[in-house]
């Protein structure tokens, strides 16, 4: 099977000879792993399942000083440490006015002239699962225009307003769907952190009001081109899987096991025959405090109890950050290589 057929296999649910999988780490931590090897052939080892064919910037953020930046909506960030720290929300009052929207164009003019080579790279390149990618969510742009804490407030104080606020936000995000109409990619991929460690940020019944309807817009427009969803979202959603399922998501991405009711062989006993789970992989856990021989043995128990009846692509929660011991990151790359 190529990779595109082992990975669109397990999205559909249907169970493979090899489970699909992602290994990202940031560049700190690669630099480690290659000292450790002595070159680089290491990533020779790793198959490659999915790739980024395509994408559109939902930010469009760019620099203002050495220290700061500012998106598309006008909201300036602080960008030297992290996390990123937003300094000047677009809109510090829950008001329009005098206030000028972007328009979709802003967003699609800039990536328009690479759509053409995106369809030629695809259509030669048959082997791997190619994904469209477009960075932050509707609820995340709500706050990153207002600031997080006036955004919740808002969802209580002035409805309405944050109604309106997502109903703008949608239309991009359907405009920038459809932009990608003709792009014969696999899937497409969202990323809005709808939950923290606890449970759903906004609570699931504001969720279900403001957040729900806006993507099941977006995903109908995707279904109808043929493709599936993938979503990333970090902690805790479980109070709102049969929400997600729904709506029609086809892969949730990230499956934080540390945040509640977000373990994931409890997920896949309960919801893994409607929905795949993307990631699985201890990111605050077993990555950075297990031993190498712990990793290896949680590699492989997901590999064989999350890839029962397809519905799983393995992956760490996030990319291997710098607080990752070496040894543990080469003790990942080789228990992902183990089966390929």
């Amino acid at each position: 099977m190529t990779a595109r057929e082992i990975v669109l296999s397990q999205l559909r649910h249907e169970e493979t000879p090899v489970i699909p999988y992602v290994l990202p780490m940031e560049q700190s931590v690669a630099d480690r792993v290659t000292a450790h090897y002595g070159g680089s052939e290491w990533r020779q080892t790793l198959r490659q399942f999915t790739t980024g064919c395509f994408s559109v910037s939902t930010i469009r953020e760019e620099p203002i000083s050495e220290t700061h930046g500012t998106d598309i909506f006008g909201s300036i960030w602080r960008r030297d440490q992290r996390p990123w720290h937003l300094e000047t929300p677009a809109l510090p009052e829950s008001s329009f006015a005098g206030y000028t929207f972007p328009r979709l164009g802003q967003f699609l003019d800039p990536v328009a002239p690479g759509k053409e080579d995106a369809i030629r790279r695809i259509r030669e390149d048959r082997e791997h699962c190619h994904v469209i990618g477009m960075g932050w969510g509707i609820f995340e742009q709500t706050w990153r225009i207002r600031g997080f804490e006036n955004a919740l407030i808002d969802t209580v104080a002035e409805p309405g307003f944050y109604e309106e606020l997502v109903g703008r936000l949608t239309d991009l995000y359907v405009g920038m769907v459809g932009f990608c109409a003709d792009i014969p990619a696999d899937a497409i991929m969202f990323g809005d952190d709808w939950g923290d460690q606890r449970g759903v940020i906004l609570g699931p019944e504001r969720w279900r009001r403001f957040i729900k309807p806006a993507w099941a817009r977006v995903y109908e427009e995707v279904h109808r081109q043929g493709k599936l969803i993938i979503s990333h979202s970090c902690g805790s959603v479980a109070e709102i899987m049969p929400d997600i399922i729904e709506i029609g998501l086809d892969a949730l991405e990230s499956c934080q096991p540390e945040a509640v009711g977000m373990h994931p062989y409890e997920l896949k006993a309960k919801w893994g025959d409607k929905i795949a789970f993307y990631g699985c992989l201890g990111s605050q856990s077993t990555i950075p405090f297990g031993t190498p021989d712990e990793i290896r043995a949680e590699v492989r128990k997901l590999r064989r109890e999350m890839g029962k009846g397809g519905g799983f692509i393995l992956a760490p929660a996030k990319p291997l950050q710098p607080e990752t011991p070496t040894e543990n990151a080469v003790a990942l790359v080789e228990a992902f290589a183990e089966q390929a």
